[in-house]
């Protein structure tokens, strides 16, 4: 009888499959629809653990420190991920500060913690506690996180500032646009090989 850890199945037809073994950059498509049901990971654990633990450092800097800054009339304004959500606060459209502050600050931080929380058991080889519960909810929050959504924005908001006011990237902004390409990179990465690798 064939071992269930071996077989695949295609998300997108239900297809059954032997799992291949893979080379580096191999990647294997399902027969019926021609979508990736298998590709062999370009990082390990531990390279996972070490962007993972940049990225929650990353995305400390980036919640407090400025992304944009602005001059007009002498006066300086800088504001970071932080100052957004608390001038949502303030302001007319307060209700959307929890919709804001939960795509760009909380939905991060959880990714970030709890991959830190598997990576780190994995990097042991053992199955962190709540390990079933912890990979559902990475699944759960992917769509969740904006970063990216905000990143745009804010290089939209330099651009078209530029000419009424001097506008300027911040430090922050550089931190954010990492950031943001690490969350891709990591929580978008297929961490079935978790699964795999874990016993």
């Amino acid at each position: 009888m064939t071992d269930s850890s071996d077989l695949i199945i295609c998300e997108y037809c239900d297809s059954v499959y032997q799992r291949p073994p893979l080379a580096r950059n191999e990647r294997a498509h399902c027969q019926r629809c021609n979508a990736v049901i298998e590709r062999r990971p370009w990082l390990g654990l531990d390279q996972l653990l070490a962007l993972n633990l940049t990225a929650g450092m990353l995305l400390a800097f980036v919640s407090f420190y400025p992304i944009l800054s602005v001059q007009n009339q002498g006066r300086n304004n800088a504001a970071s991920l932080a100052d957004s959500v608390w001038a949502l606060v303030d302001g007319p459209i307060s209700a959307i500060a929890a919709v804001v502050g939960a795509s760009l600050i909380l939905v991060p931080a959880l990714q970030v913690t709890l991959l830190t929380w598997l990576l780190s058991f994995a990097h042991f080889r053992q199955r962190a506690p709540g390990f079933r519960w912890s990979m559902r909810t990475l699944e759960v929050l992917r769509p969740w996180s904006m970063l990216e959504v905000f990143l745009l924005g804010a290089l939209v908001s330099v651009v078209k500032l530029t000419g009424r006011v001097e506008a300027a990237p911040a430090a922050g902004l550089f931190a954010l646009a990492a950031l943001t390409l690490l969350m891709i990179g990591i929580a978008g990465r297929d961490l079935r090989l978790l699964w795999k690798q874990v016993p």
